[in-house]
């Protein structure tokens, strides 16, 4: 019978018949058999007598071994009927059947099952949220988190995981862009190797991502350890990423004294400038030391349109300003910004949005800030140097020796490259030999320095070909149709009629270092070229006349001390020599197309 106040997912003893009403305001005590659980008998009534006996062993058995209420709970008996969701069949009255013979088979028939309370609201809430739905058989119960239901229920079925792909896209310095699918956990680096794979660039380890916010006119280069995905995460609707080069990304480490001038490292004057550049950057990376940058900088206050001239002090743990001219007292010094969460940018419309002194502003970007401009920490140098050093120093100060192992990965591959396998040619290029048709019959070309020699001697064949047409009266050179005259337009240093002030952009984009350097079409003269490049943070120009000699036409830079038949041979020649200019060519500044 049931007892009054006990919960229907007790379970009784099944000798106890419904039918015996009357019996059960004599009942005087409950026993306790295992925990929550209550059953009812009637000590007194001697018909039930073996009942008596029969629930002592229980009892016995429970407190002998509590283990074994756990394991005999989760198992379902072939008599229990199966409803929705697993639970057992709650019957309101009791079935009656014969006396166990045995003291096994009636421990086992007697056995309480023991269910938790938290469990239990569980179940009853996942029971009435999927009271409508059909139960679904588990073929695999084992693995069923709720009591180890045979029935799947909505909340047991596999929920969908985020397959953690990501939509990145990608522009590149011509305004087209290209969508790409990514990782969460790939960086800028492996974007970077991924876009020169699958647009045929040449892998020079120059190659950077660019974080670029039109609305602010913030830019900056991501690091090559940063994730991608995080970084899209900290961006409006309106910024971009942008594929471009950027050769000055650790030209500090092959020249540091060009970055960071004396006069600005407080360590260099405390030891009268005596200090090697090895020992300047171990400085820097090494999180013992104390570095410092120190200098003048115009200061925009916050959320006005005045600029202020500050003393300040770039050390690892923020920016500070003196309030008593150059005082490095503590009590004088006041903290402008935060390296640890926030990122270093060039400003690059600075005097049309911001009223800058100077054109060299860059603007210290903390990553909460979105679109808000009164949170930025808008701030001027005095010279393309001075700004260099800052923004190079607070990339040292918060990345640390990071930054040397991002520089040092790109070597330490090459290197293997070079020792361990051979370097990657096409199919067609192994199947090509070197041959000899100065004879009657063409041979092959066994010896590699004369196939080198004979190579470059094909290369060149062209331009004496077109000499030789000279003196015949076609066409010279510099006409445009001849192969002399259009045959740099398909050269990646070559720009075609832009401006003095594009150039001035396009290297400073991709980093104002020694041997940067482009060609463009004069625009004050026709039949003139200039060559643009970089030298020592500056950028100087240099005009390529054409010269007339025994009626050949060709182009020289020095006032005709040098000659060449066309601009491919000049830039071959100032790759390999000096000559007039201040240092040698080294990187074409070049742009390409996604």
């Amino acid at each position: 019978m049931a007892v009054a106040g006990c919960p229907d997912y007790f379970l009784h003893h099944p000798n106890y018949q419904q039918d015996n009403v009357d019996r059960a305001a004599d009942h005087r005590q409950a026993d306790l058999i295992g925990p929550g659980f209550q059953q009812s008998t009637n000590r007194n009534s001697p018909n039930h007598q073996e009942d008596d006996v029969d629930l002592e062993a229980l009892v016995n058995d429970m407190n002998s071994s509590f283990e074994s209420l756990y394991t005999s709970c989760s198992v379902q008996t072939e008599s229990t009927p199966l409803l929705h969701n697993g639970q057992p069949h709650r019957s309101s009255t009791y079935q009656t059947q014969a006396q166990p013979t045995s003291p096994h088979q009636r421990l086992h028939r007697s056995q309480p099952m023991h269910i938790l309370a938290v469990r239990r609201l569980q179940e009853e809430e996942q029971q009435y949220r999927t009271s409508s739905l059909p139960a679904i058989p588990n073929p695999f119960p084992e693995l069923c988190s709720p009591a180890n239901s045979p029935t799947l229920s909505s909340g047991s079925l596999p929920q969908c995981q985020p397959s953690g792909k990501y939509i990145i896209k990608i522009f590149s310095e011509d305004g087209m862009g290209k969508v790409v699918e990514i990782p969460a956990d790939m960086t800028a680096r492996d974007l970077c190797q991924f876009l020169v794979y699958k647009n045929h660039c040449v892998d020079d380890n120059s190659w950077a991502l660019v974080e670029h916010h039109p609305a602010l006119g913030l830019e900056r280069c991501l690091e090559d350890h940063e994730l991608v995905v995080q970084v899209q995460a900290s961006m409006t609707s309106e910024s971009k990423f942008l594929f471009r080069k950027n050769y000055a990304k650790y030209e500090f480490f092959k020249n540091p004294l060009n970055f960071f001038p004396e006069q600005m490292v407080a360590w260099c004057q405390e030891t009268n400038g005596t200090i090697p550049p090895s020992q300047l950057l171990q400085n820097f990376l090494n999180s013992n030391s104390c570095p410092e940058i120190q200098g003048y900088l115009y200061v925009k206050e916050m959320g006005r349109k005045s600029w202020k001239k500050l003393y300040v002090f770039l050390r690892r743990s923020g920016l500070y300003f003196s309030t008593k001219g150059t005082s490095k007292e503590p009590r004088h010094l006041q903290l402008l910004a935060d390296l640890e969460d926030s990122n270093v940018f060039t400003v690059i419309t600075g005097r049309k949005l911001h009223n800058a002194p100077t054109d060299f502003e860059f603007c210290i970007k903390p990553n909460k800030v979105r679109n808000e401009v009164k949170e930025l920490r808008m701030l001027c140098a005095e010279d393309e140097q001075s700004r260099t050093c800052w923004m190079t120093a607070f990339r040292l100060f918060k990345y640390g020796i990071l930054l040397y192992q991002n520089y040092k990965i790109p070597q330490q591959r090459k290197t293997l490259l070079s020792h361990f396998s051979a370097p990657v040619r096409s199919v067609s290029e192994n199947s090509l030999v070197a041959m000899d048709f100065s004879g009657r019959i063409g041979r092959v070309i066994d010896n590699p320095v004369e196939a080198q020699s004979a190579a470059m001697e094909e290369g060149h064949a062209w331009r004496k070909r077109s000499q030789r047409m000279n003196i015949l009266g076609s066409p010279s050179p510099l006409h445009p149709s001849s192969l002399s005259g259009v045959i740099h337009r398909t050269q990646l240093w070559f720009h075609g009629r832009i401006s003095r002030e594009e150039s001035h952009k396009m290297i400073h984009q991709q980093g104002r270092v020694d041997g940067m350097f482009l060609l463009r079409d004069s625009q004050s003269n026709p039949k003139a070229f200039v060559l643009t490049m970089c030298h020592h943070q500056k950028i100087k120009h240099f005009q390529i006349l054409p010269c007339e000699e025994d009626g050949q036409m060709f182009l020289s830079l020095d006032d005709a001390a040098t000659k060449f038949t066309d601009l491919i041979q000049l830039v071959e020649f100032y790759t390999l020599n000096r000559g007039v200019l201040p240092c040698k060519l080294k990187h074409p500044c070049t742009t390409v197309a996604l």
